[in-house]
C-alpha cells in the first residue's frame, strides 16, 4: 500500500512543476501510445524492517534504504522517496508502455492501459472529467465512468488497488494565471489485503500562501462494509500508518496509530519528495510510424500553428478537424452503424476497468520491444 501511495503522489507531478492548460477536444477513435524507460532504483518499502529499525534492531535497520538528509529538510531523518531518472541511464532500466483511446464522444471518455511486464504490473481505467464553473474557479471532478486507476500486481495473485481521484479546482482564471488546488478526499482500497487509505487534501484559506496540505491514514477495513470515509472515523486499533505533509512538496509517514506529529523527526520517513523530481521524458513513435488518427498526427497542424503563434490558422485547422468528425458521425448515422473502439473491448463500463482487444495487446507487446509498427493491426 505504501508503494502504491508513493506512486499516487508522483502522478500529478506535471501540475506541480508545470502549468495547467486547456487540452484539445479528443476525437472519437483518437489514440496515443508511448514508452517510458525508467531507472530501476525505487527503494522497496519493507514495513517489517521499518518496525524492527524503530525498535532498535540494527541488522534489520540496515536492510532498508535510508538516505540521511544532511543539511536538507529536518522533518525526517530517512527517505524512501524515488529519485529522478537520468536522461541517459547507466544502470538497469524498466520499460513501461502506455496506450489510450477515445472510446466515447458523448460523454467524452478515454480508456487507458499501462503495462510493465518486467515487474508484473499493469494499470487501467477510464479517463473522464466533469467540469463546473463556480464563479471564480472551475471544479474538476471524476465523471461517472471514471472510477479511478486500477493497479494490479500480477505476481501477487493479481492483488488490485483502486485509486479514486479527488475533485480539484482550477483557479486564477480571472488573473490569467492558472493554478491547481485540491480540497477533497481520495481513497485507495485493496480488497485482497483488506487495507484502505484515506487522503484528506486540506483546502487552503482565502488569505495567505497556499500550503497544499495533505494528511492520511492506512488502516484495516472490511471490503464488504466499506463505511469509513473520514480519517476521524477510523479507530486507532485499525490504523497501520499515518501520513502528512504537502502534496506539492514532501510527504512523510509513520507506522502505527500514534499521531504523526507525536513522532520525533527522525522517526518520520519521507515517502515522496517532489522537489528534485521532474516529469520523465517519454518515447513516442516516429512520425512515419503514426496513424492518421494518432494524437500527435491528428492535432499536428493545430499544434504547429499555435507554436508559430498563428492563432487564427490554429482555429481554422481545429474547426476543419472537428467538422470532419461530425461528418463521420453523420455517415455512421445514415448507415445505422455503431462505432466500436479498436484497442478496447468496450466504450465504457460500470466496473471502471477496460479490457484490451487483441489489437490493443499487440500494440503494447510491440511497444515493449520498441516496435512502433502498426502493420497488420490497423
Amino acid at each position: 500500500m505504501l508503494e502504491v501511495l508513493r506512486f499516487w503522489f508522483t502522478k500529478d507531478l506535471k501540475y506541480v512543476k508545470g502549468k495547467p492548460c486547456k487540452p484539445y477536444n479528443s476525437c472519437l477513435g483518437e489514440f496515443f501510445r508511448c514508452n517510458w524507460d525508467a531507472e530501476d532504483n525505487a527503494p522497496r518499502i519493507d514495513t517489517k524492517s521499518l518496525i524492527a529499525a524503530s525498535s532498535g534492531n540494527a541488522s534489520s535497520a540496515s536492510s532498508f534504504k535510508s538516505a540521511k538528509n544532511g543539511g536538507g529538510d529536518p522533518r525526517s531523518a530517512s527517505s524512501l522517496s524515488v529519485v529522478q531518472s537520468a536522461a541517459n541511464p547507466t544502470g538497469p532500466t524498466v520499460r513501461i508502455s502506455y496506450l489510450t483511446e477515445q472510446t466515447s464522444h458523448h460523454p467524452p471518455v478515454s480508456a487507458f492501459y499501462v503495462s510493465c511486464p518486467e515487474k508484473g504490473l499493469h494499470a487501467r481505467g477510464f479517463d473522464q472529467i466533469s467540469a463546473k464553473f463556480t464563479g471564480t474557479a472551475i471544479k474538476v471532478s471524476p465523471g461517472e465512468h471514471n472510477l479511478g486507476i486500477f493497479i494490479t500486481l500480477e505476481r501477487r495473485n493479481n492483488e488490485t488497488y483502486q485509486l479514486k481521484h479527488p475533485a480539484a479546482h482550477l483557479g486564477g482564471i480571472l488573473r490569467g494565471s492558472l493554478s491547481v488546488s485540491v480540497g477533497d478526499f481520495a481513497y485507495i482500497t485493496c480488497p485482497q489485503t483488506k487495507l484502505k487509505a484515506i487522503l484528506h487534501y486540506i483546502e487552503d484559506g482565502w488569505l495567505g500562501r497556499a500550503q497544499n496540505k495533505v494528511e492520511g491514514v492506512i488502516f484495516k477495513y472490511d471490503p464488504d462494509k466499506d463505511d469509513k470515509m473520514r480519517i476521524k472515523d477510523v479507530p486507532d486499533s485499525d490504523v497501520v500508518a499515518r501520513l502528512g505533509g504537502a502534496w506539492k512538496d514532501r510527504v512523510v509517514f509513520t507506522l502505527g496509530p500514534k499521531p504523526l506529529d507525536s513522532h520525533p523527526p527522525e522517526k518520520q520517513i519521507t515517502i515522496i519528495d517532489l522537489n528534485p523530481l521532474n516529469v520523465a521524458p517519454k518515447s513516442i513513435p516516429p512520425k512515419e510510424k503514426q496513424a492518421e488518427n494518432e494524437s500527435l498526427t491528428l492535432w499536428g497542424g493545430v499544434t504547429d500553428a499555435i507554436l508559430s503563434k498563428q492563432f487564427s490558422k490554429a482555429t481554422n485547422v481545429k474547426i476543419e478537424l472537428e467538422e470532419k468528425q461530425r461528418e463521420k458521425a453523420r455517415e455512421r448515422e445514415r448507415k445505422n452503424e455503431t462505432w466500436k473502439p479498436v484497442f478496447f473491448d468496450q466504450a465504457t463500463d460500470k466496473r471502471g476497468t477496460p479490457d484490451l482487444t487483441d489489437k490493443g495487446r499487440q500494440v503494447l507487446e510491440r511497444a515493449q520491444k520498441g516496435d512502433w509498427s502498426l502493420e497488420g493491426i490497423i
